[in-house]
């Protein structure tokens, strides 16, 4: 059906313009009862809900009214909620400037340090991490961490000698002293294709030794003998910048790696040097949700990385994966005119750590947490 217009005449087209004013007094009128009408019609309405609102069960109403009283509460309670006094994993983990000795490193004497003592109080401090972390995000995929949390001192006693995590162990990773290539692929080639460049800084940094003292930014670490020196970029999740603007080629490789660990204690980027006669004592890294890539920089002979009881030979341009919560230890029995060894070092995530546990890991042993 099509509307069509009338034809309006001229008489039609001049009358409204005659009897105008009374048409305006219609239209007010209309329009008043109209708006009586849609007020007679609110009111029905509001009648209606209120009736309604009678007829509900009072026990329902009640149930309802306390469920709101409770989330109000929640939301109160976690607005005002202070965080409470933990010692914080970072201060925990700081072994380097304090005294005491064990396995070849420099170790604190603190009660409370994480790497010497296992006890409650440090499982109560992660537990407190992973809640603030859950609150924030989700527990989704945290069963692993919160069971690792949860069962920390049983894992850390009772786990064979030959792989003891000093700190923390993530539960139901596959474990074996090496790794292959494959398992961090993209690293390893990078690593590898940029193997000069790496070099190149190091012979740099190496030219400003002497005899007489060690330069700024070169650590010198206990060994029961020899000499090892390590010149950190990156030291427990935390970076050293102005050691990082003498190799700045090779920190910027670190930015592309995919699997670096750079945002928590256990993250960590270095040349490492071994003079001729130095072995580094036999010792367990602090945890298992890492692995720790070598690429071989300066490789003389009869040098040796030694995992879980397998020996391992380092070569120039190569990466070599290994699991550090193994028992390991590495010796320089060359001679003398053979100069260092020298490996740069970096450590990635564990291939079978979660998207998910790699975000909360971050957040649990964040560096001044």
């Amino acid at each position: 059906m099509v509307w069509v217009p009338l034809g309006i005449t001229r008489t039609d087209h001049v009358a409204p313009l005659y009897t105008s004013k009374n048409s305006v007094t219609d239209m007010s009128l209309e329009w008043l009862m109209e708006w009586s009408w849609s007020l007679d019609g609110l009111r029905d309405c509001i009648a209606t809900g209120i009736q309604s609102f009678r007829d509900c069960d009072i026990s329902a109403l009640a149930a309802v009214a306390c469920l709101l009283l409770l989330f109000v509460w929640y939301c109160y309670h976690v607005g005002r909620e202070q965080p409470r006094a933990y010692v914080s994993v970072n201060s925990l983990m700081q072994s380097s400037d304090a005294s005491g000795l064990q396995n070849g490193y420099v170790y604190c004497q603190s009660p409370e340090c994480v790497r010497c003592t296992r006890n409650d109080g440090l499982n109560q401090k992660l537990y407190h991490n992973l809640q603030e972390y859950a609150k924030r995000y989700s527990w989704s995929g945290m069963g692993r961490i919160h069971k690792g949390i949860r069962e920390q001192g049983r894992y850390l006693t009772s786990r064979p000698s030959i792989q003891k995590p000093e700190v923390f162990f993530l539960p139901d990773l596959p474990t074996m002293p090496y790794f292959s290539r494959d398992a961090q692929k993209h690293d390893v080639e990078l690593l590898e294709r940029n193997f000069q460049t790496i070099l190149c800084e190091f012979e740099t940094l190496y030219k400003a030794f002497s005899n007489c003292s060690l330069p700024h930014g070169w650590k010198m670490n206990s060994t029961p003998s020899g000499e090892w020196f390590t010149f950190y970029l990156v030291n427990q999740g935390t970076c050293l910048p102005r050691n990082c603007r003498k190799c700045p080629r090779t920190y910027r490789l670190l930015g592309s790696l995919r699997t670096c660990i750079g945002n928590n204690v256990f993250g960590n980027a270095c040349i490492s040097v071994l003079t001729p006669g130095t072995v580094i004592a036999e010792h367990y890294g602090p945890t298992n949700i890492r692995i720790r890539c070598h690429l071989g920089l300066k490789t003389p002979s009869n040098c040796e990385l030694v995992v879980g009881g397998e020996p391992q030979c380092w070569a120039e341009g190569r990466c070599l994966l290994f699991d550090d919560s193994f028992l390991h230890t590495a010796f320089h029995e060359g001679p003398p005119e053979e100069g260092p060894r020298v490996i740069f070092m970096v450590d990635l995530w564990h291939p079978n750590v979660a998207a998910a546990e790699r975000q909360a890991l971050d957040f649990i042993f964040a560096p001044g947490r």
